[in-house]
């Protein structure tokens, strides 16, 4: 990957004016990747600093030809517990077996009250109806959307730790893998790197993971309007907030990010993977954290620093998506 300016941490990027202000884009030149990549960098250093604690990072923005250009990299290779954002792994992994025949969207899993997270985030320990029985798009689309901590353990039933993390490791990604537990069929969610998820998106946009229609189908709940809104997406119209796929992940004091944001004809300008713990608020699981404020506004500034790009390679149309009444 090309690079913008200099090391994150270590000097201003090379764009960045003498005042310390963001590169003004909006001065009658061309924006480029690099310059958008500077202005990027500056904008998560200064709201990383505000919000305290340890961040870790990838972001790079689409450049001419298809080589992205990084706009950060900080500390990328630490392992870290990647908590809900390893759900799009898992997903992956799903899917790959959708794509090779051994699964299939319509198959119903068996919901019973012992599999079902008590007081997880997600909608299945909500209803209080169980035994019951759903399908693996559903519970693939609660995993993704609500980030449904119950779908995690209806994955395990069909993809089993050991098989998931194989996969994974089949398509580059050895340091994204789940955590065993006793029971094969469940595990914690596990690590990955800011790097690695990065390119997992990176490889998603591409369409070199899966077939047409499961990257479809994932990068459509990514980017559907039940999606995580409290951070990137925070501070964006309906229209924008269509073009982002995103996941969030949190536990503890960490609160993590990673998604992909679009141009209007569909096709992937900037890819961010953002990893963050230790501010203070550790038990503020709402839009109020500092982590969470400070990935809304740097969301904003991604957005509009990228609105005079054209992405590169893929398009990716999310589903049409009309408000209804009932009836």
């Amino acid at each position: 990957m090309a690079t913008a300016g200099t090391v994150l941490g270590t000097a201003a990027p090379a764009s960045a004016t003498s005042s310390g202000t963001e590169p003004d884009l909006d001065d009658g030149v061309a924006a480029t990747p690099e310059r958008v990549a500077a202005r990027v960098a500056q904008a998560y250093r200064r709201e990383t600093t505000r919000a305290g604690g340890n961040w870790q990072a990838q972001i790079s923005v689409a450049g001419s030809g298809g080589t992205p250009v990084v706009a950060v990299a900080d500390e990328p290779d630490q392992r870290l517990e990647a908590y809900s954002v390893n759900k799009i792994a898992v997903a992956t992994a799903v899917l790959d077996k959708v794509d090779r025949g051994l699964l299939s969207l319509d198959q119903r899993l068996e919901v019973t009250a012992g599999i079902v997270v008590p007081g997880g985030d997600g909608i299945f320990s909500l209803d209080n109806a169980y035994p019951s029985s759903v399908t693996l798009g559903h519970a693939l689309a609660a995993l993704l959307t609500v980030s449904d901590d119950t779908a995690v353990r209806l994955c395990g039933l069909v993809c089993p730790a050991a098989e998931l993390n194989a996969i994974l490791v089949a398509k580059g990604f050895p340091n994204t893998q789940v955590e065993p537990v006793a029971n094969p069929n469940r595990f914690f969610l596990g690590t990955s790197t800011p790097r690695e998820t990065h390119e997992l998106l990176r490889a998603h946009v591409a369409g070199t993971l899966l077939s047409p229609s499961s990257t479809a189908f994932l990068l459509d709940l990514l980017r559907s309007p039940i999606a995580f809104t409290d951070g990137v997406r925070r501070t964006m119209s309906s229209q924008e907030r269509a073009r982002v796929a995103t996941k969030a992940g949190w536990f503890g004091t960490a609160r993590h990010e990673a998604g992909v944001i679009f141009d209007s004809a569909g096709t992937a300008v900037l890819t961010y993977a953002l990893f963050a713990d230790g501010q203070a608020g550790a038990d503020d699981f709402g839009a109020t954290h500092p982590a969470v404020q400070a990935r809304a506004r740097l969301g904003r500034i991604m957005m509009d620093a990228t609105a005079r790009l054209a992405g590169s390679g893929r398009r990716h149309q999310p589903s049409p998506r009309l408000p209804s009444n009932g009836g």
